[in-house]
């Protein structure tokens, strides 16, 4: 019970509303005490009126009038002269006076918690105004334990009443924190571990419907989430899928490639000159191709191999990729140009720099003759104390706005129509893996320029910005 938030809710319901009634409850014992005292005042006052009416009564009859008035003397002055107008034995000292006539209300509430706390039975004197002008002053003595004793009854009174209210009161809220937050939120509990065993199923989705804005708030958000998780978890079987497709295919193209591998040493002996020119060019590309199939399987079943870096030339590499790039493109107006030092040797994984740099120019290409117009693709490498750099520019169309904002996630990032949006991706995991970046230096109508670098030290660099 006093887990639960209703349950929490009732009890603080039941504090607050008894410390309300506290703060009601001194000033009205206050109050209490005030008019029992000026009742008092006003009997005595009627008492004495017999004696006014005939000077001479019996002693019976006066000690009457005294327990009527529940007081032991009553003092009235008239016309400044103090006048004892009836009396009785008083059984022990005054302690106490008490003035009625203008007390403040702060005096009115210590004066009556001083009253409840005191247990001694004493005698108080309480002066007071006498009603309808019947002098300057009453004065009046008095027992105060009956003062006390009707004070406690009064107070529990207004206990029993406070409790009641509060019972009553807490129970409602109870009720309607049920009907209008505790249902609502169960209900979105018993959605949330309906969808929890059949994430994948869109029908378990919430339809929000609570009538608080707050929940409506909670519903819609909760909506959305489940909404991306399951089309996240059906994109995830999907690539499951596709992934041991891939690998079935990538098993086969490998033996496919290895078995074109042995016809390689024939082609490598012939004599004419054009076939011994691509021959070399040839065997390489299928050596390449049988890696990546092998290469594919292997992250199918975990991850990208770590690269193993050795000592690489670039020109050599940007070399190759040129080479082959110029045959894709055939007759079409399309230069290369190439600003690599030929002495320069990198610490890298060469066929994983390769492949970073192919799928980068082959992009590039792609994009130019897109348009249908003449284009140039450039390499440039520079190096400092901490980092070779190579930059690849081209004078394409630039990358659509959404390629941008999704240019390195899978699936998302393409820039051709039809393409799967992971080639950057890998290029920018490969780079990763040496400790190095890719990123997007520019794009615009003017081309497109890419990054790529690789640290000289073992320590990897800072991501780029996305």
């Amino acid at each position: 019970m006093t887990n639960s938030l209703s349950g929490r809710f009732l009890i603080l319901t039941v504090i607050f509303v008894m410390l309300a009634e506290i703060f009601i409850f001194v000033p009205s014992v206050a109050r209490f005490r005030e008019d029992y005292l000026l009742a008092r005042l006003e009997r005595a006052q009627i008492a004495s009126l017999a004696l006014e009416a005939d000077d001479m009564i019996s002693p019976a009859l006066e000690v009457e009038l005294l327990r009527n008035a529940e007081v032991y003397n009553v003092v009235l002055r008239r016309d400044e002269v103090r006048q004892l107008a009836l009396s009785s034995p008083i059984p022990s000292p005054i302690t106490a006076t008490y003035d009625m006539r203008n007390p403040s209300s702060m005096t009115l509430i210590t004066d009556a918690l001083r009253t409840l706390v005191d247990t001694e039975d004493r005698i108080i004197r309480v002066i007071g105004n006498p009603v309808r002008d019947g002098g300057l002053l009453i004065e009046v003595t008095m027992d105060e334990m009956p003062l006390r004793n009707a004070l406690l009854a009064y107070g529990r009174n207004i206990l029993f009443l406070s409790a009641f209210i509060s019972v009553i009161t807490a129970s409602l809220l109870f009720l309607s924190v049920q009907i209008l937050l505790v249902r609502p939120i169960k209900g979105v509990v018993d959605h949330m571990q309906s969808y929890a065993k059949a994430p994948e199923d869109a029908r378990q989705i919430i339809t929000p419907s609570a009538g608080v804005k707050e929940l409506r708030d909670a519903e819609e958000a909760l909506k959305t989430m489940q909404t991306q998780l399951t089309g996240a978890l059906k994109q995830k079987e999907r690539l499951a899928q596709l992934g041991g497709a891939v690998a079935k295919v990538s098993h086969d193209l490998r033996n496919m490639l290895t078995s074109a591998q042995l016809f390689t040493d024939r082609i490598e002996s012939s004599d004419d000159p054009l076939v011994k020119r691509l021959a070399p060019k040839l065997v390489n590309s299928i050596t390449r191709a049988v890696n990546l199939c092998e290469t594919t399987l292997a992250f199918g079943r975990v991850d990208e191999p770590a690269p193993t870096l050795t000592r690489v030339n670039l020109a050599q590499i940007v070399g190759e990729v040129i080479d082959s790039e110029r045959l894709a493109a055939g007759e079409y107006p399309l230069s290369f140009s190439e600003d690599i030092p030929a002495t320069m040797t990198l610490r890298a994984d060469g066929e994983q720099l390769y492949r970073v740099i192919f799928n980068l120019v082959r992009n590039a290409r792609q994009a130019i003759m897109a348009t249908g117009n003449s284009g140039e693709i450039g390499l440039k490498a520079v190096e400092d104390d901490q980092v070779w750099s190579l930059m690849i520019s081209d004078t394409g169309p630039g990358l659509p706005k959404k390629a941008q904002e999704h240019l390195f996630q899978p699936f998302q990032g393409g820039v051709r129509k039809g393409g799967s949006g992971l080639g950057l991706v890998i290029a920018a995991d490969l780079i990763r893996g040496h400790g190095g970046r890719l990123e997007l230096k520019k794009t615009d109508d003017h081309g497109t320029t890419f990054v790529i670098q690789l640290p000289k030290e073992d320590l990897a660099l800072a991501p780029a910005a996305q």
